[in-house]
């Protein structure tokens, strides 16, 4: 008997407790959950595991969300990426679908805005 093989999730944002939340939230929803703090720490994942969805922050220390997203086409990685921020900025979100982001959830989110997107980038 096979069973399919957990969706691997990398979840990057450089609030601590934001991350801890998400992280206990969906691990339960067969996920594998993998956090970074912020977009150094992100592309250095990125670069040496293979993700099926990444939840990006825009608004980071280092390398913020947008220059993540740039480096992972650049490099031609293609999980699915959410971008997740604070600040509701059309620009941004346009700027970020131009470089490839699947979908923009803005802040407070709850669980089930978040899964709801993550199911609907996985149904595409």
């Amino acid at each position: 008997m096979t069973t399919d093989p957990l969706t691997r999730l990398l979840y990057v944002d450089d609030d601590a407790s934001i991350r801890f939340v998400v992280k206990d939230q969906l691990t339960p929803e067969g996920f594998d959950i993998h956090t970074a703090d912020d977009g150094v720490e992100a592309m250095e994942m990125l670069t040496h595991n293979t993700y099926d969805i990444v939840l990006l922050d825009i608004q980071m220390p280092r390398k913020d969300g947008l220059e993540v997203l740039k480096f992972m086409r650049e490099k031609n990685l293609r999980p699915r990426v959410i971008m997740l921020t604070a600040v509701e900025d059309i620009n941004i979100a346009i700027q970020a679908v131009k470089l490839g982001a699947n979908d923009y959830i803005t802040k407070p989110f709850t669980l089930e805005t978040l899964l709801a997107g993550i199911r609907r980038i996985l149904a595409r």
